[in-house]
This record gives structure tokens, sequence and C-alpha cells, in this order.
């Protein structure tokens, strides 16, 4: 199959998928995180595209030596490899910063003395610092000014439909932290841009996300990629697998690779050959490109591991 084709919605040259699997190396990989790696690695096989890696360590308290290599062994015994380089987050402070300026200059961001204890009795921070810092003689974190946008924020996610946000109810989201980092948000969407991500597939617990991204792409006027969202795996007490709440870590032995990789196939609904249970990964990945559908995903929100 070719890789689709499509048009960003700048108008701009043509481009072929581009998809990327981008984890924080806070821990090992889990159950949860490789189906999100197996979806957008078979999401861009099947389309003949691209599937980049880039590793989220904008946060290094977040991150302890070692994790991220250990992320590396453990997509690589699951035979998902990457294209081209790994693209590390750490080292791209003038890119983050030149967006940030730009924002500035648009009205778009502004610096905010408050804390989170201060706004606790809001739903979402109330702006308080928009037309000036409220204590100045404080450290500033970085603000969107979402309010701002003319219209709801709209896109169609390929598996949960049509999803519509009000600009003015989603809160003015950090974009740079008071501690001098940087905050998600913007540094994904730079991110993304600069790496020519054409396809987004990640869980559900990051769609909400989506809205404060959408108006950064568009402020900044960078090119919206597609999105795929898929339901979230929760254990048995209806928690999402992670790593604070103790989620086993993804092995590295061809023996227990095997089973929990055709497992993984069974978890995205895409109803893998039993016989398949212990094949050798290039086998089962193969069988799994030549036959991923996401439309056959069921748009549950969560479900069971």
């Amino acid at each position: 199959m070719g890789a689709r084709l499509r048009v960003g919605r700048q108008g701009g040259a043509v481009t072929s998928y581009r998809g990327r699997f981008a984890p924080t190396p806070s821990g090992a990989l889990h159950f949860g995180s490789l189906i999100a790696a197996l979806a957008s690695f078979l999401d861009a096989r099947r389309a003949g595209g691209e599937w980049l890696l880039r590793i989220e360590d904008i946060d290094p308290p977040r991150c302890p030596p070692g994790a991220a290599d250990t992320i590396l062994h453990q997509l690589t015994a699951f035979g998902l490899h990457w294209d081209g380089p790994v693209h590390w987050q750490h080292g791209r402070d003038g890119a983050y910063s030149a967006a940030l300026e730009r924002l500035a200059a648009l009205g778009l961001a502004y610096p905010c003395s408050c804390s989170r204890k201060q706004w606790r009795a809001h739903p979402i921070y109330p702006g308080w610092c928009r037309e000036g810092v409220c204590e100045p003689d404080k450290p500033v974190a970085w603000r969107l000014r979402s309010d701002l946008g003319l219209r709801p924020v709209v896109w169609e996610d390929r598996l949960f439909g049509e999803q519509r946000f009000d600009p003015a109810e989603l809160g003015d989201v950090v974009l740079k932290r008071k501690d001098g980092l940087w905050a998600y948000q913007l540094a994904v969407v730079v991110d993304d841009a600069e790496q020519g991500i054409s396809d987004v597939v990640r869980g559900h617990d990051l769609l909400d996300n989506t809205p404060w991204q959408r108006q950064l792409q568009h402020a900044l006027g960078l090119p919206e990629p597609r999105y795929l969202h898929l339901p979230l795996i929760v254990n048995r007490e209806g928690q999402k697998l992670s790593k604070q709440n103790l989620a086993p870590a993804l092995p590295l032995e061809d023996t227990e690779v095997r089973p929990l990789l055709h497992r993984a196939l069974a978890a995205l609904d895409q109803a893998p050959p039993e016989a398949l249970a212990g094949a050798p990964v290039s086998e089962q990945l193969a069988w799994a490109i030549h036959h991923w559908d996401p439309r056959r995903i069921h748009p549950a929100v969560n479900r069971s591991e």
C-alpha cells in the first residue's frame, strides 16, 4: 500500500504519512505504552509512511538515568524499529524560545505569577495576570491566552469523531514553567511541526490536550496533524496503566515478548489468529501491518487490561 498523501492546512507542499511515538523517559514502558507505540507503528507502516521516535525529556527531575535506554531496548525487543535518528527534546530550547516569543508578540502568551493554590476555587485559571503580572516580585510562568479564539476548536478524531471545545472554557495552559522548564503543550507542537508529523496516534488521556495544541498550531501558522486517540488500558481497579500506578515493565525476553505482542494486537481489536501467539515478532508484525484497520477499534474510552 502506497503512502497516503495529504495537503497541510496552510496549503503547502503535499507530504507523505509521517507518524511518531513520543514517550517521556520517566520509567520503563508498560502494556499501555505498548498499545500506543504499536498502534502508531502499524498505522504508519500500513500507510507506507515513516515512524519516528521522540524522547520527551524536557523535565529532567522526572527522567531517571537509564530510563531512555530501557525504552529503546524495549521497542527493539518488540520489533518496533523507528526511522532515522532518535529526536531528543532536551536540546531544543532555542526552538521553544522562538515559538514563545512569537506568541508573546501576537499577544497570545503572557507571564503569570499566580500559584495553583491561589486559584484552586476555580475550575480553570481565571486569567488574573492577562493584563499584567499580579505579583511582579515573584517568579513567573508563561501561559497561552486561550480565550482569544474566534471560533470553537473543532477537529475530527479518527476514532471518536467530531470534537468541539469552547475556547473560553479551556483555561490558559502553561507554556513555560516558573522553574524555567518548558511545558508539554508548546514543546509537542513545535516538535511535531519540526519533524513534519502528519498523523498523531496516542492515548485518549491526551485528547483534552489537543484543543490547546490546535490553538498553538493555528497561532504559529503550523500544519495541523490528523489525530487518532486510542482507548486507555486500565487495571482491575479502573486506573489507567501508568508508572505511577506501578504497571509492570515490558519484558525483553523473546519468550515473554511474543505472547504479549499478540495480546496487544487483540487489545487493539485486530483479531490476530491464535496460531500467531507464539510466532516471532517479525511474523506477527508482518501480519498486523497487512491487516491493520483502526476502524475495528471499539471507541470505548477505557478497557480492561
